[in-house]
């Protein structure tokens, strides 16, 4: 395959402009659902508006937002990765005990970030090499990391930060203003991933490859190694999204990855607008997503549901999404071959 073409950016051009107008309706009524919701919470819950439930809030959507902005590069690009949330919790761990061990902090972070990065190139290797569905692909690698990462150096499920790294611990407080750092994280994220898919070349050709993968190749773009990237940033960027989580709590719990925070991130994705079919939506399309389901993940917590009651709406809003997402784009047989 050869090098992206000035054809080929042309067309990538075309395939962004899409992808940003398409959702623009179903953005919008998101942002109008976020609106209701919040002010029905705080009418009607006491404890919504307080102080400690803002910031508990603010965090939550941060750390979802930073994670969904990772996935969404790979839903655009007509993927998924199952394997976000188990690589975030094995990387981040290994990282928290290599500070704890003495090691100094840029290697160890610079160590989970390679290893991060390294499973995200191995699931876009068996995805755009050896043809395995992205489904199944990133779950396998997701099992892989996170039983070798118990075998191997983290027998125990929780790891806690140490009080000699309570560095770490600012990036999850707050400014001096009162704004949590996390927000700040995400809003940076949030900025260089709107940059990196509007206005770059490789950016608008990830929504080329998923508006028309066939024709992607065709015209000369480097589809399988597009697909590596894909998956490495989106392994780094929920890195990064598992730093913020650290900071903030100054642990982390391996069981995090079998919880339901994966479905969270495909449903802000998939209910922000980014569509299963690729090659629609963007970083707004995100912030849409995550603003609604974090209030509503918040809303739930603060009526305290119980869990099997709080999958039941996860599920129920999921499934919904999908349904809808499948009646406004539907599936072709490109899509099928992807494991969607």
């Amino acid at each position: 395959m050869g090098a992206v073409t000035d054809s080929d950016s042309s067309k990538a051009k075309r395939a962004t402009a899409r992808g940003r107008l398409l959702p623009a309706n179903q953005e919008f009524a998101v942002f109008a659902t976020v609106a209701v919701c919040f002010v029905a919470m705080a009418l009607t819950m006491p404890s919504f508006l307080t102080l400690g439930n803002m910031f508990a809030l603010t965090r939550g959507i941060s750390v979802l937002g930073i994670l969904a902005l990772g996935m969404g590069i790979v839903v655009i690009a007509r993927g998924i990765d199952l394997s976000q949330v188990a690589v975030l919790a094995s990387t981040c761990g290994i990282t928290v005990v290599l500070l704890n061990n003495g090691i100094p902090a840029p290697v160890a972070l610079g160590a989970g970030l390679f290893i991060a990065i390294g499973i995200g190139c191995l699931n876009g290797l068996l995805i755009a090499f050896v043809e395995i569905p992205a489904l199944f692909a990133t779950l396998a690698t997701g099992l892989l990391t996170l039983g070798a990462t118990r075998a191997l150096v983290l027998p125990q499920l929780i790891v806690y930060l140490g009080p000699e790294n309570a560095w770490l611990q600012q990036f999850g407080g707050n400014l001096s203003i009162g704004l949590p750092i996390p927000v700040i994280v995400f809003a940076v994220v949030a900025l260089v991933m709107h940059v990196f898919l509007v206005h770059t070349v490789l950016g608008r050709s990830i929504y080329a490859q998923g508006d028309n993968p066939e024709t992607a190749w065709l015209t000369g773009m480097p589809v399988r190694p597009m697909i590596v990237t894909e998956y490495a940033l989106s392994s780094a960027i929920g890195y990064i999204g598992g730093l913020v989580m650290v900071a903030s709590t100054s642990l982390m719990h391996l069981q995090i990855a079998d919880s339901s925070l994966i479905f969270d991130v495909i449903l802000v994705v998939v209910l922000g607008g980014i569509s299963l079919t690729g090659g629609r939506g963007g970083v707004s399309s995100v912030i849409a997503g995550t603003l609604l389901i974090g209030i509503l993940l918040n809303g739930m917590t603060l009526l305290n549901l119980d869990t099997q009651t709080q999958n039941i709406i996860r599920g129920a809003v999921l499934l919904a999404a999908i349904v809808v997402d499948s009646l406004l784009h539907p599936h072709d047989e490109e899509t099928s071959k992807q494991g969607l």
